[in-house]
């Protein structure tokens, strides 16, 4: 039996260690954490094909620039001396084009729709019984300017062939009494769904454990070795670990152990920040506040507010200004909702890898023939887990791909 180490234990780590035990493969997570945490654990849980164009598009940019100096604004860069983040953010910009966006965009929505078949496909075979409601996204908005961009978008999505729906400030009023006056509509994507995320990775953690994947926390990798392009082992802190097969499935800290390799795939880790409440809210349908750059979601037991975009390097910081800000976006969307002072200081925050064109790396290098790695997957980690764990297996296994990988090539920027 073939020996896969996977390194990183968030959805993609997990999910390719899940399609690889399928194949028979014998699996062994590393995670440098000693404990569940992170992205993985505390985001929106949306399955988006809504979700469709690339985070690198046209216009973000100057949005940017704009918010780039107010550490409380939904998209924030510390200032700071970085040259990989200088570099990253060139190739960012050299990604923003309408012509990059219309290429990416089949891609992401292949990727998405794909990934919640695959969900769903988890249920009808009854290895789970997970939280899974299929209910759509709101994209809520407050401002003319949020209002006529969103229209656009979703013109794009019904060619695209997307369930998607217009709603008047009438409409989704009745639908979602406890939005404020100030919510003036929204687009619904009945095509996307939503799921509780800490609660699901326990699950999917439990039932690889009782597959015989073993788990090995607290091992951070520090270095590779390496002999004739293949990688013959990797060493943490005490130990050696030899297999036939490695994934890096590392998040943003994949532009690190790439460079020891003499790769070059450009990550950021962009930080989001989530607070639950657990008591009561009226909220009964997944939301994204536009104007504000916030997820809200009913989850298994608790409602969970999440949102922002932070540069600052790979870090758990809390910025108290940062989740105050989140606060207020709720009070003015809602009506009788308030984050209470417990909730705040309860905040938590994780790293999503963000790649320069919005695209996930997904597949082998050119430079290793036993290196398979998978990150870059920003706000859509969640989402495209699936998806991305079954084309680890396919592209290990050697059979042909669920999705063509030359446009996610972990190459493309060398």
């Amino acid at each position: 039996m073939k020996k896969v180490i996977v390194v990183g234990g968030g959805i993609s780590g997990l999910f390719s260690a899940y399609f690889l035990v399928k194949e028979g493969y014998e699996v062994t997570v590393l995670d440098q954490m000693d404990k569940a945490s992170g992205a993985s654990y505390i985001n929106a849980g949306y399955i988006t094909p809504s979700h469709f164009i690339p985070l690198a598009a046209p216009g973000i940019i100057t949005q940017g620039l704009k918010w780039m100096l107010d550490s409380s604004s939904p998209f924030y860069i510390k200032p700071r001396w970085d040259m990989e983040f200088f570099k990253w953010a060139l190739l960012f910009k050299k990604s923003a084009t309408h012509s990059k966006v219309k290429k990416a965009m089949p891609v992401l929505k292949e990727l998405n729709l794909k990934s919640r078949d695959l969900y769903e496909e988890m249920l009808r075979i009854q290895d789970f019984d997970f939280h899974y409601e299929r209910k759509g996204v709101l994209m809520a908005y407050c401002s003319d300017k949020a209002e006529e961009e969103e229209h656009e978008v979703a013109e794009q999505a019904l060619k695209e062939g997307l369930d998607v729906s217009v709603l008047s400030k009438e409409a989704l009023h009745k639908i979602q009494p406890v939005f404020s006056d100030r919510v003036k509509g929204a687009v619904h994507y009945k095509c996307d769904a939503h799921m509780t995320p800490n609660h699901f990775m326990q699950q999917l953690k439990d039932w690889l454990q009782s597959q015989g994947v073993r788990f090995r926390l607290g091992q951070k990798v520090e270095e590779f070795v390496v002999k004739d392009r293949k990688i013959v082992s990797l060493k943490t802190g005490d130990t050696i670990f030899e297999a036939d097969e490695y994934v890096l499935a590392s998040g943003s800290w994949t532009s690190k152990l790439t460079s020891s390799l003499g790769l070059s795939v450009p990550i950021q880790g962009g930080k989001g920040y989530s607070m639950d409440v657990s008591r009561p809210t009226g909220i009964t349908l997944p939301t994204i506040l536009v104007d504000a750059r916030m997820a809200v979601t009913p989850m298994e037991g608790f409602t969970r507010f999440a949102g922002t975009m932070e540069f600052s390097g790979n870090n758990t910081t809390i910025k108290k200004e940062r989740v105050e800000a989140l606060a207020k976006a709720v009070k003015a969307h809602y009506r009788d909702v308030e984050i209470q002072q417990e909730e705040l200081n309860s905040a938590t925050s994780g790293l999503r890898p963000v790649s320069p064109d919005g695209l996930p790396y997904i597949g082998k290098t050119s430079k290793y023939n036993n290196l398979t790695i998978v990150a870059g997957h920003a706000m859509m980690g969640w989402s495209l887990g699936p998806i991305t764990g079954k084309l680890v297996a396919q592209e290990i296994s050697g059979t042909k791909t669920s999705v063509d990988l030359k446009p996610l090539s972990p190459d493309r920027f060398k």
